[in-house]
């Protein structure tokens, strides 16, 4: 495994009140026997393709010629929503942290909103010839990617002229007769389908989230490889009890339903992580809040929410699951001697210390005091950050969320409450129109 999880400080025998007891933690657990075996049936009828992603290689060998085009750009900007943003934003934060990415690859910038000001910026400032742009949209029609998309090209066409244009587009969507297909056709630009029965949230392990990590510089067979090590034993197993991301749902359900907390905090102490957080939290909102089930994730990140959100979740309401991820940092980073220190004595404590002890530190501390609080705590830890780990986790909160709606008898994969949203947005822009 790549990682370990350990949620002994969210049972009641640690933490009192608020932590779930044994008897319903194997309760729940014992209730997924049914469903390791629906996962069986949809990996084997293709039902649910992208629990064959971790096995392919062959749809990377084929992506890999876009991809080295892509990195022959100073800049590539990704047009997408939701899942369509986060899932490469998540894998790409791997090689760049906002300093710029590794060397010979381009800037990646993800642009997952429509904010006029933004766009004006964006455009302003890069250089459109030097520039390559993925719109992403699986239906081909969201709006917020195709009005980005005609924003860009307004930009372009008067420099590239509408035949230059084509070469610094990539288009991916389903096959069918769609906007953003229709336009790619006109535009001459390259046309790569959307799976399209992969949602938008669950394709990290697809093109929507492979393409800008192999622009970037990441082995995406190594992605898929720790995605692997995580599906695998689900697929073979006849019992959950010993499956991390089935005690993560069981936990999770367990505790929103017998202890009421309806919100669940994940906050990893590492900056490379932190827009996992948000790809997280898509996937499980998005996934769970419907029939008034699911529990509402929330976002830390460690040590900067020490400052800013600690105070809240020791002192205010007992209402939080906590996941804290943590990687063993112990003697990374500088190391700050007694010279550096200067004699002073109220810093004898960070005597040889390095940054990374530091960090690792805090970490362990914030979580020992969410238990000391009685605050149900769940430990994730992993010894390195690399695509095989981060492949291993984005499996594990697929699976951890798939298992969630089953427990709750929802289905995972659709969102009515957004397209009821989307429709009147539609609605809203026609009736302005006609004014």
């Amino acid at each position: 495994m790549h990682y370990t999880q350990v949620i002994d400080d969210a049972l009641d025998d640690k933490v009192g009140k608020y932590g779930l007891p044994h008897a319903v933690l194997e309760r729940e657990l014992g209730r997924l026997a049914p469903t390791l075996d629906k996962l069986r049936a949809w990996h084997a009828d293709g039902t649910l393709p992208l629990l064959s992603l971790p096995a392919r290689r062959d749809d990377l060998a084929a992506l890999r010629p876009h991809a080295e085009r892509f990195a022959k750009f100073e800049h590539v900007v990704v047009m997408g929503m939701g899942g369509s943003s986060l899932s490469g934003k998540a894998l790409v934060a791997l090689k760049d942290q906002g300093f710029g990415p590794i060397k010979g690859r381009p800037k990646l910038w993800f642009m997952d909103n429509v904010d006029p000001a933004t766009y004006a910026e964006l455009l302003g400032r890069l250089p459109l010839d030097r520039t390559g742009f993925i719109a992403i949209s699986k239906s081909g029609g969201t709006p917020e990617t195709l009005v980005q998309l005609f924003a860009v090209l307004e930009g372009m066409e008067p420099r590239l002229g509408k035949a230059g244009v084509g070469p610094h587009v990539i288009a991916i969507t389903e096959a069918t007769d769609n906007p953003l297909r229709r336009l790619a056709t006109r535009l001459g630009c390259t046309i790569l389908d959307h799976d399209p029965k992969i949602g938008g949230r669950y394709s990290a392990l697809s093109l929507v989230g492979m393409l800008p990590a192999m622009i970037a510089g990441l082995d995406c067979a190594a992605v898929r490889e720790g995605a692997a090590s995580v599906l695998d034993p689900a697929l073979a197993a006849n019992d959950p009890t010993n499956l991390a991301p089935a005690i993560g749902a069981a936990l999770s359900v367990g505790l929103a339903k017998e202890r009421g907390l309806n919100i669940t905090v994940l906050m990893p102490y590492l900056d490379r992580l932190n827009t996992f957080a948000f790809w997280y939290r898509q996937i499980w909102a998005e996934s769970l809040g419907k029939e008034g089930n699911g529990t509402t994730p929330a976002v830390a990140l460690g040590t900067v929410d020490q400052h800013s959100q600690v105070q809240l979740y020791l002192g205010g309401p007992a209402d939080k699951l906590f996941t804290i991820l943590i990687q063993d940092t112990a003697g990374q980073g500088t190391r700050l001697t007694p010279a550096v220190l200067a004699g002073d004595k109220a810093l004898d404590y960070l005597a040889n210390q390095t940054m990374g002890d530091l960090l690792l530190a805090e970490a362990d501390a914030t979580a020992a005091t969410l238990v000391k609080n009685g605050r149900p705590t769940r430990i994730i830890r992993i010894a390195t950050l690399d695509e095989k780990v981060l492949g291993a986790l984005m499996m594990h909160y697929i699976l951890e969320t798939i298992f969630a709606a089953e427990f709750w008898g929802i289905d995972a994969f659709d969102q009515p409450a957004v397209e009821d949203a989307k429709v009147l947005a539609r609605q809203y822009l026609s009736a302005r129109r006609r004014t």
